[in-house]
């Protein structure tokens, strides 16, 4: 079967989007009957979620979005906007958690968290100076992982904000129920040396996590002397190049935070559902 371009959605996909489309809201007491003349009917939900979908991973511009494949460009940036306000998207990645936690079970016993920097030139908030940009604007997403790579949980802040500034805040910003208490088995967290000091540790305690805080050097130190060792911090960092191959947030071009979330949401939905191994059935999100 042939694979469907990364912007277009299949039948399997869009059932899972399709619900979670908000309805227009009208007012009951009145009836709606449509002019003659009265503009163009609404666009195909599909083909606009495509359209956004274009955008994320081409990186294009709004306005560039092409009009014979997917109309008016305006038309589809405003259908993101009330859709991520409706919080259509966090909504899509939580079902997708869901999912993947009853096929394939989220591996909670060992989690990984840590910030990544991104260009924002454009951005009006949580931006700051880039340290390793020359000071040049920036962003930062805080992600949590799990012991398999995929996304929990995302912050964003300006570029100047420590690390472990974040660590609380994407810590408490997992999307779904996080198994906890006495039944549940022990969860471990792997940090990296920017989250050294006693109050990351008691933030990770506070959470009843059992923190594991080193440098890259102890683990490469630690695999010479014990073949067997497995490090377990460095799926995060996989999980924030699955990010970056979508091209619109690779740079942030986003002036506002609700449109940079709304696509980082929509990115980890689709990094989940590509997660999603079904027997003798193809992908969820390629057909």
């Amino acid at each position: 079967m042939k694979r469907l371009a990364s912007w277009k959605v299949s039948d399997d996909f869009w059932a899972r989007v399709e619900t979670l489309i908000p309805k227009p809201q009208r007012d009951p007491s009145k009836t709606y009957q449509r002019k003659a003349g009265g503009g163009r009917k609404p666009p195909a939900p599909r083909k606009v979620f495509e359209g956004i979908l274009y955008v994320l991973r081409t990186g294009c511009q709004w306005k560039a979005l092409p009009k014979s494949e997917f109309g008016s460009s305006s038309s589809v940036h405003q259908y993101f906007l009330d859709w991520e306000a409706a919080g259509l998207f966090e909504q899509l990645w939580q079902k997708g958690l869901l999912e993947y936690d009853e096929m394939e079970g989220i591996a909670w016993e060992w989690q990984s968290l840590d910030g990544a920097m991104v260009k924002a030139p454009l951005a009006l908030e949580s931006v700051g100076r880039n340290p390793t940009d020359r000071g040049k604007k920036g962003s930062k997403r805080s992600l949590l992982t799990d012991q398999k790579g995929v996304p929990l949980s995302i912050v964003i802040s300006g570029a100047n904000t420590h690390d472990v500034k974040l660590l609380a805040a994407t810590l408490d910003g997992i999307i779904i129920d996080r198994p906890d208490g006495e039944d549940s088995k022990k969860q471990h967290l792997c940090l990296d040396a920017a989250y050294i000091g006693e109050q990351a540790k008691q933030d990770v305690r506070d959470r009843n996590y059992i923190p594991h805080i080193r440098p890259r050097g102890e683990e490469i130190e630690e695999k010479a002397k014990n073949p067997e060792f497995k490090p377990k911090r460095w799926v995060v960092e996989v999980c924030h190049s699955w990010f970056n191959r979508f091209r619109k947030i690779l740079v942030r071009y986003e002036k506002m935070d609700r449109s940079y979330l709304g696509l980082l949401m929509l990115a980890a939905a689709v990094i989940v559902f590509r997660k999603i191994k079904r027997q003798n059935q193809p992908n969820i999100i390629y057909g």
